[in-house]
């Protein structure tokens, strides 16, 4: 099966189809069995005649730990920069090496424009904390914030006060907050408004800052605090080029180019039927130049019509197909 990457970047923010779709998918997958050491190795563990694959929900999944303890990488072995999740040890944090910038920067703004529009329609706002320079998070937000082309648009970490005037006295351009779990509360817990327009998005993490809450709890407060109808949530983990969002009640949907499958906890080559529950599997096709196919350590449930909801992570007990994986 040949590969012509050019080609593939092109056709990967136009499909159309669902057999296009498998196309690129199986195209990815010969390629990254071929010239990716970590994949190839892993797939080869279950004995699997690649050429007998001809559907994207037989292709294996690289577990999401291999990204804290080797380079996946396809192709030649070097990169122009890492990103690297948050995590208490060098040790324990996954790696993502980006051969290819314009092709992360093309992939995030490309799945925001499919959700929201173009990032010149608003004022893009952020409660993110410091994160170190390898957080692909900020590296993203800061991107969207540039492409804003806002004097407004920036970081208002420690800036409340600010932050709240500016919600409440911009008009024109519409304005999206992105904002970490534990930053919205505490902004939430400051200030009584009352702006159904604005968009909050959630990016997760309470990162220790105060006692783990559940998603409807969290949003409650926000929605109440600041008057906004619903709060929205941004799916999206340092081993991804793409991102998938919520607009409401942890629904989450994901643009043309990703997919979301669910496997069964004790058997990682066998999936779930819509709405069970199950490990989370995603091929995120931009992923051309790392591994497209990541079996996830989250825990949740696919519709039929692709939309999805997260409902937990494995624990150790859990891992047992996962064991069977590594």
């Amino acid at each position: 099966m040949s590969f012509n990457r050019e080609y593939l970047i092109s056709s990967i923010f136009r499909l159309s189809s669902e057999n296009e779709f498998n196309d690129l998918a199986l195209k990815l997958f010969h390629y990254q069995y071929l010239n990716n050491p970590v994949y190839h190795k892993f797939v080869d563990i279950f004995k699997i005649k690649t050429n007998n694959i001809v559907h994207f929900s037989d292709i294996p999944f690289l577990p999401v730990e291999l990204f804290k303890s080797h380079r996946i990488i396809s192709g030649k072995n070097d990169y122009e920069r890492i990103f690297m999740s948050s995590g208490t040890t060098s040790g324990n944090r996954s790696t993502l090496y980006v051969k290819d910038t314009g092709l992360y920067e093309k992939s995030f703004v490309s799945t925001f424009q499919f959700f929201f529009g173009n990032p010149s329609d608003y004022h893009i706002l952020a409660l993110l904390p410091g994160y170190h320079e390898e957080s692909s998070l900020i590296y993203m937000v800061r991107n969207l914030i540039q492409q804003s082309n806002s004097d407004l648009s920036g970081f208002y970490i420690g800036k409340d006060e600010e932050l709240a005037g500016i919600l409440q006295k911009t008009k024109g351009r519409k304005i999206i907050l992105f904002g970490v779990t534990y930053a919205l509360l505490e902004f939430a817990k400051k200030f009584l408004l009352n702006l159904p327009g604005l968009i909050i998005l959630e990016t997760g993490g309470m990162k220790g800052k105060n006692k783990e809450m559940i998603r409807e709890e969290v949003h409650s407060i926000i929605r109440q605090s600041i008057g906004v109808p619903a709060v929205y949530s941004e799916y999206g983990m340092t081993e991804l080029f793409s991102q998938a969002y919520s607009q409401s009640h942890g629904l989450f949907k994901s643009p043309p180019w990703m997919r979301i499958l669910a496997r069964d906890i004790n058997d990682p080559l066998t999936l779930v039927q819509p709405g069970r529950t199950g490990g989370i599997n995603i091929i995120d096709l931009a992923n051309i130049d790392s591994c497209s196919f990541i079996a996830t350590a989250d825990l949740g449930k696919v519709n039929k019509d692709g939309s999805f909801e997260i409902t937990g992570r494995y624990d150790n007990s859990d891992l047992r197909g996962c064991n069977l994986m590594l």
